[in-house]
Protein backbone atom coordinates (compact mmCIF):
# COMPACT_ATOMS: atom_id res chain seq x y z
CA UNK A 1 0.00 0.00 0.00
CA UNK A 2 3.15 2.43 0.47
CA UNK A 3 4.57 1.57 -2.45
CA UNK A 4 1.27 2.44 -3.80
CA UNK A 5 0.97 5.20 -2.18
CA UNK A 6 4.26 6.58 -3.56
CA UNK A 7 3.65 5.51 -7.06
CA UNK A 8 0.15 7.57 -6.78
CA UNK A 9 2.54 10.59 -5.63
CA UNK A 10 4.84 10.48 -7.86
CA UNK A 11 1.95 10.37 -11.09
CA UNK A 12 0.29 13.33 -9.52
CA UNK A 13 3.45 15.51 -9.02
CA UNK A 14 4.11 14.38 -13.11
CA UNK A 15 0.79 15.46 -13.82
CA UNK A 16 1.18 18.26 -11.72
CA UNK A 17 4.24 19.41 -13.75
CA UNK A 18 2.52 18.82 -16.92
CA UNK A 19 0.41 21.19 -16.09
CA UNK A 20 2.22 23.76 -15.02
CA UNK A 21 4.20 26.93 -17.01
CA UNK A 22 8.27 25.70 -15.71
CA UNK A 23 8.81 29.61 -16.21
CA UNK A 24 5.78 30.41 -14.16
CA UNK A 25 4.99 32.96 -16.99
CA UNK A 26 1.61 32.68 -18.98
CA UNK A 27 1.14 31.84 -22.49
CA UNK A 28 0.04 33.95 -24.92
CA UNK A 29 -3.22 32.85 -24.96
CA UNK A 30 -3.34 32.26 -21.45
CA UNK A 31 -6.83 33.58 -20.23
CA UNK A 32 -8.13 34.89 -23.21
CA UNK A 33 -10.36 32.22 -24.31
CA UNK A 34 -12.32 33.65 -21.22
CA UNK A 35 -13.81 36.47 -22.63
CA UNK A 36 -17.53 36.25 -23.48
CA UNK A 37 -19.72 38.55 -25.88
CA UNK A 38 -23.01 37.38 -24.64
CA UNK A 39 -22.03 37.75 -21.26
CA UNK A 40 -20.23 41.34 -21.82
CA UNK A 41 -24.29 42.42 -23.25
CA UNK A 42 -25.78 40.60 -20.36
CA UNK A 43 -24.02 42.29 -17.90
CA UNK A 44 -24.60 45.67 -20.00
CA UNK A 45 -28.24 44.83 -20.34
CA UNK A 46 -28.82 44.15 -16.12
CA UNK A 47 -26.85 47.53 -15.88
CA UNK A 48 -28.28 49.46 -18.09
CA UNK A 49 -32.00 48.63 -17.59
CA UNK A 50 -34.39 51.20 -16.33
CA UNK A 51 -35.20 49.51 -13.47
CA UNK A 52 -31.37 51.20 -12.14
CA UNK A 53 -32.88 54.48 -12.55
CA UNK A 54 -29.65 55.68 -14.67
CA UNK A 55 -27.62 54.82 -11.61
CA UNK A 56 -27.28 58.16 -9.83
CA UNK A 57 -25.42 58.30 -6.95
CA UNK A 58 -27.96 58.51 -3.70
CA UNK A 59 -30.78 56.90 -4.96
CA UNK A 60 -32.59 53.02 -5.25
CA UNK A 61 -30.39 52.97 -8.70
CA UNK A 62 -27.20 52.97 -6.66
CA UNK A 63 -28.51 50.67 -4.30
CA UNK A 64 -29.43 48.02 -7.07
CA UNK A 65 -25.79 48.33 -9.44
CA UNK A 66 -24.10 47.88 -6.06
CA UNK A 67 -25.69 44.73 -5.32
CA UNK A 68 -25.02 43.72 -8.55
CA UNK A 69 -21.48 44.61 -8.84
CA UNK A 70 -20.69 42.41 -5.33
CA UNK A 71 -22.73 39.72 -6.26
CA UNK A 72 -20.84 39.18 -9.84
CA UNK A 73 -17.57 39.91 -7.96
CA UNK A 74 -17.72 37.24 -5.33
CA UNK A 75 -19.19 34.98 -7.85
CA UNK A 76 -16.33 34.79 -9.74
CA UNK A 77 -14.21 34.79 -6.50
CA UNK A 78 -12.67 38.23 -6.58
CA UNK A 79 -11.43 38.58 -3.02
CA UNK A 80 -13.33 41.68 -1.10
CA UNK A 81 -10.97 44.44 -1.84
CA UNK A 82 -11.25 46.95 1.38
CA UNK A 83 -10.33 44.14 4.09
CA UNK A 84 -13.48 42.19 4.55
CA UNK A 85 -15.65 44.25 2.17
CA UNK A 86 -15.98 44.50 -1.77
CA UNK A 87 -17.11 48.26 -0.53
CA UNK A 88 -15.07 51.62 -0.19
CA UNK A 89 -17.23 54.59 1.05
CA UNK A 90 -17.38 57.72 -0.23
CA UNK A 91 -19.18 60.58 1.73
CA UNK A 92 -20.35 63.42 -0.27
CA UNK A 93 -23.01 65.52 -0.22
CA UNK A 94 -25.87 66.00 -2.76
CA UNK A 95 -26.83 69.98 -3.52
CA UNK A 96 -29.50 70.80 -5.02
CA UNK A 97 -29.59 74.81 -6.14
CA UNK A 98 -32.68 75.92 -7.94
CA UNK A 99 -31.41 79.15 -9.60
CA UNK A 100 -33.73 82.36 -10.39
CA UNK A 101 -35.01 82.58 -14.20
CA UNK A 102 -32.93 85.50 -14.68
CA UNK A 103 -29.80 87.28 -14.21
CA UNK A 104 -30.53 91.19 -14.39
CA UNK A 105 -27.53 93.12 -15.90
CA UNK A 106 -26.82 97.00 -14.97
CA UNK A 107 -25.21 99.03 -17.38
CA UNK A 108 -24.71 102.37 -18.27
CA UNK A 109 -26.63 102.01 -21.31
CA UNK A 110 -29.61 100.71 -19.22
CA UNK A 111 -30.82 97.36 -17.38
CA UNK A 112 -31.45 93.98 -19.22
CA UNK A 113 -31.89 90.28 -18.37
CA UNK A 114 -30.63 87.30 -19.33
CA UNK A 115 -32.89 84.10 -18.94
CA UNK A 116 -31.45 80.94 -16.76
CA UNK A 117 -31.35 77.58 -19.20
CA UNK A 118 -31.64 79.16 -22.58
CA UNK A 119 -28.35 82.00 -21.64
CA UNK A 120 -26.62 80.85 -18.90
CA UNK A 121 -26.71 78.02 -16.29
CA UNK A 122 -25.18 78.39 -13.06
CA UNK A 123 -24.82 76.23 -9.89
CA UNK A 124 -23.13 76.28 -6.37
CA UNK A 125 -20.84 73.92 -4.34
CA UNK A 126 -21.49 75.82 -1.36
CA UNK A 127 -24.10 74.57 0.97
CA UNK A 128 -25.15 77.96 2.37
CA UNK A 129 -29.18 78.02 1.77
CA UNK A 130 -29.05 81.31 0.16
CA UNK A 131 -26.65 82.18 -2.81
CA UNK A 132 -27.09 85.17 -4.66
CA UNK A 133 -25.08 88.31 -6.81
CA UNK A 134 -26.20 91.25 -6.05
CA UNK A 135 -24.72 94.33 -7.88
CA UNK A 136 -21.68 92.08 -8.36
CA UNK A 137 -19.09 93.18 -11.09
CA UNK A 138 -18.18 91.13 -14.32
CA UNK A 139 -15.08 90.98 -15.84
CA UNK A 140 -13.72 89.25 -18.65
CA UNK A 141 -10.05 87.50 -17.39
CA UNK A 142 -9.20 86.18 -20.85
CA UNK A 143 -8.93 82.17 -20.73
CA UNK A 144 -8.61 82.56 -16.67
CA UNK A 145 -5.58 80.17 -16.54
CA UNK A 146 -2.51 81.16 -14.22
CA UNK A 147 0.07 78.50 -16.12
CA UNK A 148 4.16 79.70 -15.09
CA UNK A 149 5.57 77.08 -17.28
CA UNK A 150 3.69 78.63 -19.99
CA UNK A 151 4.25 81.97 -19.15
CA UNK A 152 0.87 82.83 -19.15
CA UNK A 153 -0.92 84.73 -16.65
CA UNK A 154 -4.59 86.16 -17.10
CA UNK A 155 -4.89 87.47 -13.32
CA UNK A 156 -1.86 88.88 -13.62
CA UNK A 157 -2.37 92.68 -11.63
CA UNK A 158 -6.15 91.93 -11.20
CA UNK A 159 -8.13 91.76 -8.40
CA UNK A 160 -11.02 89.71 -8.84
CA UNK A 161 -12.21 88.98 -5.20
CA UNK A 162 -16.04 89.45 -4.94
CA UNK A 163 -16.43 89.31 -8.48
CA UNK A 164 -17.52 87.63 -10.76
CA UNK A 165 -15.02 86.39 -14.12
CA UNK A 166 -15.70 85.39 -17.45
CA UNK A 167 -13.23 83.01 -18.87
CA UNK A 168 -13.07 81.36 -22.30
CA UNK A 169 -13.18 77.05 -22.85
CA UNK A 170 -9.97 75.75 -23.42
CA UNK A 171 -6.24 76.64 -23.76
CA UNK A 172 -5.18 79.91 -24.99
CA UNK A 173 -4.91 79.98 -28.44
CA UNK A 174 -7.14 77.49 -29.33
CA UNK A 175 -10.19 79.48 -30.20
CA UNK A 176 -7.81 81.13 -33.31
CA UNK A 177 -6.19 78.29 -34.02
CA UNK A 178 -2.44 80.04 -32.57
CA UNK A 179 -0.69 76.19 -32.36
CA UNK A 180 2.24 78.21 -30.76
CA UNK A 181 0.56 78.69 -27.24
CA UNK A 182 0.54 75.54 -24.81
CA UNK A 183 -0.03 72.68 -26.73
CA UNK A 184 -1.65 73.44 -29.65
CA UNK A 185 -4.48 71.55 -30.23
CA UNK A 186 -3.69 69.55 -27.58
CA UNK A 187 -5.45 70.47 -24.83
CA UNK A 188 -3.74 71.08 -20.69
CA UNK A 189 -5.60 70.53 -17.64
CA UNK A 190 -5.78 74.69 -18.29
CA UNK A 191 -8.03 74.28 -20.87
CA UNK A 192 -10.71 72.29 -18.74
CA UNK A 193 -13.35 74.15 -17.43
CA UNK A 194 -12.78 72.25 -13.75
CA UNK A 195 -9.65 74.19 -14.09
CA UNK A 196 -11.25 77.80 -14.60
CA UNK A 197 -13.57 77.51 -11.39
CA UNK A 198 -10.35 75.68 -8.90
CA UNK A 199 -8.31 79.11 -10.52
CA UNK A 200 -11.21 81.87 -9.74
CA UNK A 201 -11.68 80.51 -6.40
CA UNK A 202 -8.02 80.64 -5.95
CA UNK A 203 -8.23 84.17 -7.01
CA UNK A 204 -11.09 85.05 -4.95
CA UNK A 205 -13.62 85.56 -7.06
CA UNK A 206 -17.32 85.65 -6.18
CA UNK A 207 -18.13 83.35 -9.36
CA UNK A 208 -17.00 82.27 -12.60
CA UNK A 209 -18.87 81.79 -15.70
CA UNK A 210 -17.53 79.92 -18.57
CA UNK A 211 -18.01 80.93 -22.01
CA UNK A 212 -19.42 78.03 -24.10
CA UNK A 213 -18.39 77.22 -27.45
CA UNK A 214 -19.27 73.71 -28.95
CA UNK A 215 -15.75 73.06 -30.58
CA UNK A 216 -13.91 74.39 -27.94
CA UNK A 217 -15.69 72.29 -25.17
CA UNK A 218 -16.10 69.70 -27.03
CA UNK A 219 -20.25 69.14 -27.17
CA UNK A 220 -22.99 71.31 -27.41
CA UNK A 221 -24.35 73.57 -24.74
CA UNK A 222 -27.45 71.52 -24.91
CA UNK A 223 -25.39 68.91 -23.13
CA UNK A 224 -24.75 71.46 -19.64
CA UNK A 225 -28.74 72.27 -19.81
CA UNK A 226 -29.38 68.76 -19.59
CA UNK A 227 -27.59 69.12 -15.63
CA UNK A 228 -29.64 73.09 -15.19
CA UNK A 229 -31.55 72.86 -11.72
CA UNK A 230 -30.09 69.64 -10.58
CA UNK A 231 -28.55 67.54 -8.29
CA UNK A 232 -24.71 67.84 -7.86
CA UNK A 233 -22.66 65.80 -5.65
CA UNK A 234 -18.93 66.85 -4.04
CA UNK A 235 -17.01 65.31 -1.20
CA UNK A 236 -18.12 65.75 1.82
CA UNK A 237 -15.12 68.40 2.97
CA UNK A 238 -16.59 69.49 6.22
CA UNK A 239 -13.79 70.60 8.63
CA UNK A 240 -11.56 70.98 5.41
CA UNK A 241 -10.27 74.60 4.62
CA UNK A 242 -11.32 74.37 0.83
CA UNK A 243 -12.03 77.38 -1.74
CA UNK A 244 -15.27 77.84 -3.59
CA UNK A 245 -16.48 80.55 -5.50
CA UNK A 246 -20.12 81.37 -4.19
CA UNK A 247 -21.39 80.78 -8.16
CA UNK A 248 -20.26 79.13 -11.21
CA UNK A 249 -21.80 77.88 -14.51
CA UNK A 250 -21.56 78.50 -18.06
CA UNK A 251 -23.01 81.10 -20.55
CA UNK A 252 -23.15 80.85 -24.07
CA UNK A 253 -21.32 82.29 -26.97
CA UNK A 254 -24.13 84.62 -28.04
CA UNK A 255 -24.96 85.92 -24.93
CA UNK A 256 -21.47 87.19 -23.97
CA UNK A 257 -21.64 89.11 -26.94
CA UNK A 258 -24.66 90.90 -25.45
CA UNK A 259 -22.87 91.46 -22.36
CA UNK A 260 -19.93 92.74 -24.17
CA UNK A 261 -22.13 94.91 -26.37
CA UNK A 262 -23.57 96.32 -23.49
CA UNK A 263 -19.90 97.30 -21.78
CA UNK A 264 -18.49 99.11 -25.30
CA UNK A 265 -16.94 96.01 -26.82
CA UNK A 266 -17.44 93.15 -29.45
CA UNK A 267 -16.62 89.45 -29.58
CA UNK A 268 -12.81 91.33 -30.66
CA UNK A 269 -11.85 90.87 -27.31
CA UNK A 270 -12.41 87.44 -26.91
CA UNK A 271 -9.65 87.54 -30.37
CA UNK A 272 -7.54 89.62 -28.61
CA UNK A 273 -7.71 87.44 -25.39
CA UNK A 274 -5.31 84.80 -27.29
CA UNK A 275 -2.32 87.84 -27.53
CA UNK A 276 0.68 87.13 -24.98
CA UNK A 277 -0.09 89.56 -22.58
CA UNK A 278 -3.53 90.21 -22.80
CA UNK A 279 -4.78 91.88 -19.67
CA UNK A 280 -8.34 91.63 -18.02
CA UNK A 281 -10.97 93.80 -18.83
CA UNK A 282 -13.48 95.30 -16.26
CA UNK A 283 -16.81 95.27 -18.10
CA UNK A 284 -18.52 97.92 -15.97
CA UNK A 285 -21.25 95.74 -15.96
CA UNK A 286 -23.14 94.27 -12.61
CA UNK A 287 -24.78 91.03 -12.37
CA UNK A 288 -27.92 90.30 -9.74
CA UNK A 289 -29.49 87.05 -9.26
CA UNK A 290 -29.64 84.29 -6.67
CA UNK A 291 -29.99 80.31 -5.54
CA UNK A 292 -31.92 78.30 -3.35
CA UNK A 293 -29.69 75.36 -2.31
CA UNK A 294 -30.90 72.32 0.02
CA UNK A 295 -27.60 70.19 0.74
CA UNK A 296 -28.07 66.55 1.89
CA UNK A 297 -25.04 64.72 3.43
CA UNK A 298 -25.23 60.90 2.38
CA UNK A 299 -22.39 58.26 1.33
CA UNK A 300 -22.00 56.58 -2.02
CA UNK A 301 -19.66 53.68 -2.78
CA UNK A 302 -16.70 52.31 -4.81
CA UNK A 303 -16.91 48.88 -5.33
CA UNK A 304 -13.29 47.16 -4.83
CA UNK A 305 -12.40 43.68 -6.02
CA UNK A 306 -9.26 41.94 -5.74
CA UNK A 307 -6.96 38.84 -7.21
CA UNK A 308 -3.64 38.79 -5.11
CA UNK A 309 -0.57 38.08 -6.45
CA UNK A 310 1.59 34.96 -6.25
CA UNK A 311 5.11 36.66 -5.78
CA UNK A 312 4.67 40.21 -5.23
CA UNK A 313 1.15 40.58 -2.94
CA UNK A 314 1.57 44.11 -1.98
CA UNK A 315 2.29 45.74 -5.45
CA UNK A 316 -0.50 46.60 -7.42
CA UNK A 317 -2.13 47.09 -10.75
CA UNK A 318 -5.73 48.87 -10.83
CA UNK A 319 -8.22 48.35 -13.19
CA UNK A 320 -11.17 50.96 -13.37
CA UNK A 321 -14.68 52.12 -14.66
CA UNK A 322 -17.18 54.47 -13.37
CA UNK A 323 -20.53 52.55 -12.44
CA UNK A 324 -22.59 55.54 -11.93
CA UNK A 325 -24.60 57.79 -14.54
CA UNK A 326 -27.02 60.94 -14.29
CA UNK A 327 -30.22 59.39 -13.05
CA UNK A 328 -33.67 60.51 -13.94
CA UNK A 329 -33.70 64.00 -15.44
CA UNK A 330 -34.90 66.10 -18.01
CA UNK A 331 -37.36 64.32 -20.86
CA UNK A 332 -35.95 64.26 -23.95
CA UNK A 333 -38.20 65.03 -27.52
CA UNK A 334 -39.58 61.14 -26.85
CA UNK A 335 -40.61 61.86 -22.96
CA UNK A 336 -37.83 59.55 -22.11
CA UNK A 337 -36.08 60.77 -18.71
CA UNK A 338 -34.45 58.07 -17.84
CA UNK A 339 -30.16 58.71 -18.50
CA UNK A 340 -29.20 54.99 -18.72
CA UNK A 341 -26.02 55.88 -19.71
CA UNK A 342 -25.24 51.99 -21.73
CA UNK A 343 -21.75 52.95 -23.38
CA UNK A 344 -20.91 55.58 -20.45
CA UNK A 345 -20.62 53.79 -18.80
CA UNK A 346 -22.26 50.57 -17.95
CA UNK A 347 -20.06 48.84 -21.24
CA UNK A 348 -16.83 50.06 -19.27
CA UNK A 349 -17.93 48.86 -15.76
CA UNK A 350 -19.44 45.27 -17.86
CA UNK A 351 -15.94 45.16 -19.29
CA UNK A 352 -14.00 45.81 -15.94
CA UNK A 353 -16.03 42.33 -15.06
CA UNK A 354 -15.08 40.82 -18.05
CA UNK A 355 -11.21 41.43 -17.22
CA UNK A 356 -11.28 40.23 -13.26
CA UNK A 357 -12.98 36.90 -14.78
CA UNK A 358 -10.24 36.86 -17.48
CA UNK A 359 -7.42 37.14 -14.71
CA UNK A 360 -9.08 34.48 -12.52
CA UNK A 361 -8.84 31.80 -15.68
CA UNK A 362 -5.55 32.35 -15.74
CA UNK A 363 -3.81 28.93 -15.42
CA UNK A 364 -0.30 30.82 -13.92
CA UNK A 365 -1.53 32.56 -10.94
CA UNK A 366 -0.48 36.14 -11.31
CA UNK A 367 2.75 37.12 -9.51
CA UNK A 368 1.35 40.73 -8.62
CA UNK A 369 -2.49 41.83 -7.08
CA UNK A 370 -4.82 42.98 -9.24
CA UNK A 371 -7.67 45.58 -8.61
CA UNK A 372 -10.85 45.98 -10.07
CA UNK A 373 -11.81 49.21 -9.36
CA UNK A 374 -15.87 50.41 -9.76
CA UNK A 375 -16.16 54.12 -9.04
CA UNK A 376 -18.94 56.09 -8.10
CA UNK A 377 -19.83 60.11 -9.12
CA UNK A 378 -17.24 60.13 -12.28
CA UNK A 379 -20.36 62.08 -13.88
CA UNK A 380 -20.00 64.50 -11.01
CA UNK A 381 -16.48 65.44 -11.28
CA UNK A 382 -14.22 62.20 -11.05
CA UNK A 383 -15.28 62.19 -7.07
CA UNK A 384 -14.98 58.66 -7.01
CA UNK A 385 -11.96 58.29 -8.12
CA UNK A 386 -10.60 61.65 -6.33
CA UNK A 387 -11.74 59.91 -2.93
CA UNK A 388 -9.74 57.01 -3.56
CA UNK A 389 -6.74 58.70 -4.57
CA UNK A 390 -6.84 60.59 -1.52
CA UNK A 391 -7.89 57.85 0.75
CA UNK A 392 -6.01 54.47 -1.45
CA UNK A 393 -6.70 51.30 -0.10
CA UNK A 394 -3.15 50.02 -1.67
CA UNK A 395 -0.31 52.37 -1.17
CA UNK A 396 0.25 55.12 -4.07
CA UNK A 397 3.77 53.70 -4.01
CA UNK A 398 3.11 50.11 -4.27
CA UNK A 399 0.72 50.68 -7.55
CA UNK A 400 2.44 50.12 -11.21
CA UNK A 401 -0.15 51.56 -13.29
CA UNK A 402 -3.81 51.99 -13.70
CA UNK A 403 -5.76 51.55 -16.95
CA UNK A 404 -9.29 52.42 -17.08
CA UNK A 405 -12.22 52.07 -19.39
CA UNK A 406 -15.25 54.63 -20.20
CA UNK A 407 -17.55 54.01 -22.72
CA UNK A 408 -16.64 50.61 -25.15
CA UNK A 409 -16.92 49.51 -28.39
CA UNK A 410 -20.59 47.75 -28.58
CA UNK A 411 -19.60 47.32 -33.00
CA UNK A 412 -17.23 45.21 -35.16
CA UNK A 413 -13.78 45.23 -34.50
CA UNK A 414 -11.07 48.21 -35.52
CA UNK A 415 -7.74 47.61 -36.67
CA UNK A 416 -6.61 50.58 -33.99
CA UNK A 417 -7.35 51.67 -30.75
CA UNK A 418 -6.82 54.87 -29.36
CA UNK A 419 -4.38 56.16 -27.32
CA UNK A 420 -5.49 58.94 -25.07
CA UNK A 421 -2.98 61.42 -23.82
CA UNK A 422 0.12 60.62 -26.51
CA UNK A 423 3.12 60.35 -25.15
CA UNK A 424 2.56 60.38 -21.54
CA UNK A 425 3.78 56.64 -20.04
CA UNK A 426 5.08 53.30 -21.23
CA UNK A 427 2.08 51.94 -20.88
CA UNK A 428 1.44 53.23 -24.76
CA UNK A 429 4.22 51.63 -25.82
CA UNK A 430 2.91 47.87 -24.05
CA UNK A 431 -0.41 48.47 -25.91
CA UNK A 432 1.45 49.09 -29.06
CA UNK A 433 3.08 45.90 -28.49
CA UNK A 434 0.46 44.13 -28.16
CA UNK A 435 -1.71 45.57 -30.97
CA UNK A 436 0.79 44.53 -33.77
CA UNK A 437 1.07 41.09 -32.32
CA UNK A 438 -2.74 41.09 -33.98
CA UNK A 439 -1.73 42.85 -37.45
CA UNK A 440 -3.28 45.70 -35.80
CA UNK A 441 -1.97 49.90 -34.80
CA UNK A 442 -2.31 52.46 -32.06
CA UNK A 443 -3.75 55.69 -33.07
CA UNK A 444 -4.36 58.88 -31.31
CA UNK A 445 -6.94 61.12 -29.70
CA UNK A 446 -8.45 62.65 -33.22
CA UNK A 447 -10.02 65.61 -30.82
CA UNK A 448 -7.03 66.30 -28.55
CA UNK A 449 -8.35 69.58 -28.19
CA UNK A 450 -11.16 68.00 -26.01
CA UNK A 451 -8.74 67.11 -23.17
CA UNK A 452 -10.02 63.97 -22.46
CA UNK A 453 -6.70 62.37 -20.59
CA UNK A 454 -8.42 64.84 -17.96
CA UNK A 455 -11.78 63.70 -18.33
CA UNK A 456 -12.08 60.59 -16.73
CA UNK A 457 -10.92 58.53 -13.60
CA UNK A 458 -7.72 57.65 -14.96
CA UNK A 459 -6.75 61.42 -14.49
CA UNK A 460 -7.07 61.26 -10.46
CA UNK A 461 -4.28 58.25 -10.47
CA UNK A 462 -1.87 60.53 -12.90
CA UNK A 463 -2.28 63.49 -10.78
CA UNK A 464 -0.94 61.51 -7.44
CA UNK A 465 1.96 59.83 -9.52
CA UNK A 466 0.27 56.61 -10.92
CA UNK A 467 1.18 55.92 -14.58
CA UNK A 468 -2.36 55.87 -16.27
CA UNK A 469 -3.67 54.48 -19.19
CA UNK A 470 -6.79 55.87 -20.70
CA UNK A 471 -7.55 53.91 -24.61
CA UNK A 472 -11.00 54.99 -27.25
CA UNK A 473 -12.86 53.39 -29.20
CA UNK A 474 -10.44 53.24 -33.08
CA UNK A 475 -12.16 54.44 -36.10
CA UNK A 476 -10.58 52.09 -39.08
CA UNK A 477 -13.43 49.71 -38.89
CA UNK A 478 -12.66 46.53 -40.03
CA UNK A 479 -14.44 46.31 -43.86
CA UNK A 480 -15.16 50.37 -43.83
CA UNK A 481 -12.92 53.56 -44.43
CA UNK A 482 -11.80 55.55 -41.66
CA UNK A 483 -14.47 58.62 -42.40
CA UNK A 484 -16.68 55.81 -40.96
CA UNK A 485 -15.54 55.00 -38.10
CA UNK A 486 -15.21 58.90 -37.44
CA UNK A 487 -18.38 59.50 -38.19
CA UNK A 488 -19.96 56.95 -35.78
CA UNK A 489 -18.14 58.49 -33.28
CA UNK A 490 -19.27 61.65 -33.88
CA UNK A 491 -22.82 60.87 -34.04
CA UNK A 492 -22.25 59.24 -30.62
CA UNK A 493 -21.50 62.41 -28.83
CA UNK A 494 -23.88 64.95 -30.96
CA UNK A 495 -27.11 62.32 -30.27
CA UNK A 496 -26.76 60.15 -27.09
CA UNK A 497 -24.04 61.48 -25.46
CA UNK A 498 -25.39 62.35 -22.02
CA UNK A 499 -28.82 61.64 -23.47
CA UNK A 500 -31.74 59.38 -22.86
CA UNK A 501 -30.90 58.06 -26.02
CA UNK A 502 -27.73 55.79 -24.53
CA UNK A 503 -29.44 52.82 -24.20
CA UNK A 504 -28.84 49.43 -24.53
CA UNK A 505 -29.24 48.09 -28.31
CA UNK A 506 -29.56 44.27 -28.07
CA UNK A 507 -30.42 44.33 -32.40
CA UNK A 508 -27.45 46.06 -33.47
CA UNK A 509 -24.88 45.48 -30.91
CA UNK A 510 -22.12 43.05 -31.32
CA UNK A 511 -19.84 44.12 -28.59
CA UNK A 512 -16.99 42.13 -31.16
CA UNK A 513 -15.16 45.61 -30.59
CA UNK A 514 -14.98 45.49 -26.75
CA UNK A 515 -14.26 42.16 -26.59
CA UNK A 516 -10.69 42.90 -28.71
CA UNK A 517 -10.05 45.95 -27.03
CA UNK A 518 -10.92 44.20 -24.05
CA UNK A 519 -8.20 41.11 -25.05
CA UNK A 520 -5.86 44.40 -24.91
CA UNK A 521 -5.82 45.78 -21.91
CA UNK A 522 -5.88 42.44 -20.53
CA UNK A 523 -2.27 41.31 -22.17
CA UNK A 524 -1.08 44.83 -20.79
CA UNK A 525 -2.15 44.37 -17.51
CA UNK A 526 -0.84 40.43 -17.52
CA UNK A 527 2.38 42.08 -18.98
CA UNK A 528 2.69 44.06 -15.86
CA UNK A 529 1.30 41.22 -12.99
CA UNK A 530 4.50 38.89 -14.32
CA UNK A 531 7.28 42.03 -15.68
CA UNK A 532 10.18 42.54 -13.61
CA UNK A 533 10.40 46.49 -14.65
CA UNK A 534 7.38 48.86 -13.66
CA UNK A 535 6.44 50.99 -16.75
CA UNK A 536 7.39 54.83 -16.30
CA UNK A 537 6.25 58.20 -16.85
CA UNK A 538 7.72 59.45 -20.52
CA UNK A 539 10.04 62.57 -20.15
CA UNK A 540 7.47 65.76 -21.05
CA UNK A 541 4.87 64.47 -18.99
CA UNK A 542 3.71 66.60 -16.34
CA UNK A 543 3.31 63.52 -14.11
CA UNK A 544 6.72 62.31 -14.41
CA UNK A 545 8.07 64.40 -11.44
CA UNK A 546 5.16 63.59 -9.33
CA UNK A 547 5.81 59.88 -9.41
CA UNK A 548 9.72 60.39 -8.95
CA UNK A 549 8.74 62.47 -5.09
CA UNK A 550 6.14 59.39 -4.81
CA UNK A 551 8.49 57.00 -5.02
Amino acid sequence: MYQYGKFLSLVFLILSLGCTNQDNKPSQDDGLASFNADRLKQDIAVLAADSLMGRMPFTEGETKTLNYLQKQFEAMGLEPGNDQSFLQTVPMVNILATAAPTMQIKSAKGNFDLKAFDDYIIWTDKTDPDVSLENTELVFAGYGVVAPEYKWDDYAGLDVKGKVVLVMVNDPGFWVGDSTLFKGENMTYYGRWTYKFEEAARQGAKGCLVIHNTRAASYPFSVQQNTFNTSRLQLDNRGKDMENCDVIGWITENATNTLLKAAGFDADLLIKANERGFKAVPLNLQANTSMKVAATYDKSYNVVGKISGAKYPDEYIIYTAHWDHLGIGRPDATGDSIYNGALDNASGTAGLMELARAFKCLKTKPERSLIFLAVTAEEQGLLGSQYYSENPIYPVEKTLANINMDVLNAFGKTKDIIVVGEGQSELEDYLKEEIEKTGGYISYDVHPEAGYYYRSDHFNFAKVGIPALYTSIGIDVIGHDKAYGKKRKDEYISKHYHQPSDTYDAASWTMEGAISDLKLLFLVGRRMAFAEKWPQWKEGSEFKAIREKVK
